[in-house]
């Protein structure tokens, strides 16, 4: 439950911000670093990036359930690839705790590496390396520093450790759409502009629900589940074409979403779902700041005297990019088009042509591993 709470408190962060424009982020890809972080945090350096989690990895009982979660991400199965990992890059010379090292090392698939900062073309390569052997679908990065091109961009070549933190899935649905039913159909826009897009349709079973939020807004919740059921794409639709999803997002709690996901039931729908591709970038530091996360930002008040046992260490910037494609990938089925279908069809429709909320969801964990606002 605190991590969907972070989830949900990151997602309205980045959505007031977003001026009717689609976005994607990674909670799980932001959230690790700054558990990396607190194993070196002390003091009001600390307390700042707990009160930002909403919890603390110090807390035994927390760090076993997170060790969990995470175990779990590495198991997820032969029918998807779904990987978290946290790279920490760290000048030639500098000094660690062994405390902190002992502890990173064991966090959730991190490790360290050594990086010259006379060299960033170096660094850069082995961030590089390290992005190829991971999947070749979605993936996010938070960084201090390198990440190909933010490396530079940053100006990471005189930082002394470097925080990388990849996410990447990569599977197939349960039942593919074909290609040959998607077209292209109208898709009305947040600000009121109608669109032609390209439309996926599928007639499958679905887990589905015509359901409230806290304050009486009909919403219809569908769950597409990828093959093994490693993850589930859960999407939130507006009932009512005039509610915006401005009046959703507020209403959006781990308890809210949980009692959703409990009451969806079997249906069998004719399901109508824009292809797509997002990608983009967020300043982080400008969200924790709105938090209160302050004092790792500036040099005179950081306290990470756990990483290395000495004042020095602060964090210079915090960038957040991911990406995400949500395609038909599958074998051919039926040679009919999406609309011959829709007019024959006697059966529910769930037509995702208007703003839309939808998340990537682990459902062992309940972890949220992407979360969208399309618009």
């Amino acid at each position: 439950m605190l991590k969907t709470e972070f989830t949900l408190r990151l997602y309205r962060s980045v959505a007031a911000g977003r001026n009717d424009s689609n976005f994607v982020i990674s909670p799980a890809g932001v959230a690790l670093p700054l558990e990396v972080l607190q194993f070196g945090a002390q003091g009001n350096t600390a307390q700042q990036l707990a009160h930002a989690l909403g919890y603390t990895v110090h807390d035994p009982r927390m760090r076993d359930s997170l060790h969990a979660m995470y175990t779990s991400f590495s198991n997820s199965g032969r029918t998807s690839e779904m990987e978290l990992a946290c790279t920490l890059f760290v000048q030639a010379g500098t000094s660690l705790s062994p405390c902190f090292v002992e502890r990173v090392s064991g966090w959730a698939n991190s490790s360290l590496q050594p990086a010259d900062p006379s060299e960033p073309s170096g660094a850069t390569t082995k961030m590089n390396d390290m992005d190829s052997k991971r999947t070749s679908g979605k993936r996010t990065f938070f960084s201090e520093g390198p990440s190909s091109s933010l490396w530079e961009q940053m100006g990471a070549t005189s930082a002394q450790l470097t925080i990388v933190s990849t996410m990447s899935f990569q599977s197939t649905w349960q039942k593919a759409f074909s290609s040959t039913d998607s077209q292209l159909l109208p898709f009305t826009c947040a600000n009121g502009r109608i669109l032609q897009v390209p439309m996926m349709h599928q007639m499958a079973e679905v887990n589905y629900g015509q359901l409230q939020d806290a304050v009486g807004h009909p919403v219809g919740v569908l769950e597409l589940p990828y093959l093994g059921n490693a993850a589930s794409l859960i999407l939130v639709l507006p009932r009512d074409r005039d509610t915006r999803l401005g009046h959703i997002e507020p209403q959006l709690t781990a308890s809210t979403i949980q009692l959703w996901i409990n009451r969806l039931r079997r249906a069998r729908m004719d399901v109508f779902l824009p292809r797509f591709r997002i990608q983009n970038q967020f300043d982080l530091r400008g969200i924790l700041n709105s938090w209160g996360v302050t004092d790792v930002f500036d040099p005179l008040k950081a306290n990470l005297k756990g990483i290395s046992g000495q004042d020095g260490f602060y964090v210079s910037e915090a960038i957040h990019k991911a990406k995400i494609a949500v395609l038909e990938e599958g074998t051919k089925a039926s040679a009919a088009t999406a609309l011959l279908l829709l007019k024959r069809s006697r059966i529910p429709i769930f037509k995702a042509d208007r703003p839309f909320i939808f998340f990537l969801r682990e459902p062992k964990t309940g972890i949220i591993i992407f979360l969208t606002g399309f618009e």
